[in-house]
């Protein structure tokens, strides 16, 4: 009695042709790819700019070597600290409030009823973070404006004594997270939001059959179903606090030397730097400097996070 042999199974029509249709998946995450390559990786060639004493007519790889005296020289300027505390101070502020409004926010958008109400809301509050900060340079300037602001008529017309506020560094703190705020934190709350949709509502069920009040189920229920999401946000923005938002603190101040003692940041001092002196080679220190310093407080803050608590970490 001859036993035949089994033939090989053929792969069933529908998974060859997932097979087949997987090239468009490729294909659509080509561009991405390709992107991420062109601005990202391959301009790290010119990294090496921070350890040259740079000169157009000998070209990047041509330039003296000078190891690390772009460094040196930005470590021993005379306004090395106060750059450095006011990125600091600032960005660890636009965290804290950045998080906590954005969160709040997103609360509030979850406890609407009315999904058409909560759109509306939502793209009202996204529109900012795609308007330049150049343009809401000039709508600072609009309110703030010494002369014919609009706060300056307002406290005139109420019997009061116009301000300059360009001449007020301490102000400023202020004035920029809330501009910070207004950019950012509608973006930051829909992301937040998105998670909430995502919570089981049987959990809110259940705390309404035992009587749960508003406050409690905000505490019990929906700031832990944030955790992971906010510690994941938070643990990234970390990683750039070491860097300044270039438009906020250049654009909106109106780069008023009146206000470098709370709004000049490295990136605008760099930028200053650049335009005086030509120093190519300390711009990309300081840049390189930046992202390793971010890398290491990513670093940190993940170790931190998942000693604490592993299901929030980043990784």
């Amino acid at each position: 009695m001859r036993v035949k042999k089994d033939r090989a199974i053929k792969p069933s029509g529908r998974k060859g042709f997932a097979r087949k249709s997987s090239w468009q998946l490729y294909s659509m995450c080509a561009i991405p790819v390709i992107l991420v390559f062109l601005f990202n990786y391959l301009p790290m060639g010119g990294l090496v700019l921070a350890f040259k004493d740079y000169r157009y007519d000998k070209g990047i790889f041509g330039s003296d070597w000078v190891g690390l005296k772009n460094f040196k020289f930005f470590f021993e300027t005379d306004t090395f600290s106060r750059i450095t505390f006011n990125t600091l101070f600032m960005n660890f502020l636009f965290i804290v409030t950045g998080v906590a409004c954005s969160v709040g926010l997103a609360i509030l958008l979850f406890e609407l009823r009315s999904r058409r109400a909560t759109k509306v809301f939502q793209t009202a509050l996204i529109v900012p973070n795609f308007i330049s900060w150049v343009i809401a340079a000039y709508m600072v300037f609009a309110l703030l404006s010494p002369r014919n602001g609009v706060l300056n008529v307002i406290i005139e017309q109420l019997g009061g004594q116009k301000i300059d506020w360009y001449s007020k560094p301490e102000a400023w703190i202020v004035i920029l997270t809330i501009c910070n705020l207004w950019k950012n934190v509608g973006i930051d709350s829909v992301v937040y939001y998105a998670s909430l949709m995502g919570v089981d509502m049987a959990l809110f069920e259940a705390a309404d059959i035992d009587g749960a009040t508003k406050w409690q189920k905000i505490k019990y229920i929906i700031i832990p179903s944030l955790g992971p999401v906010i510690s994941i946000l938070t643990i990234l923005k970390i990683g750039n606090i070491f860097r300044a938002d270039f438009g906020l603190f250049y654009n909106v101040t109106r780069n008023v030397g009146t206000l470098y003692q709370t709004t000049d940041v490295i990136d605008t001092y760099i930028y200053r730097t650049m335009q005086s002196v030509g120093n190519m080679g300390m711009s990309s220190a300081v840049g390189l400097l930046q992202s390793i310093v971010g890398f290491i407080l990513v670093m940190i803050t993940n170790y931190v996070t998942k000693k604490i608590d592993p299901d929030r970490a980043l990784y």
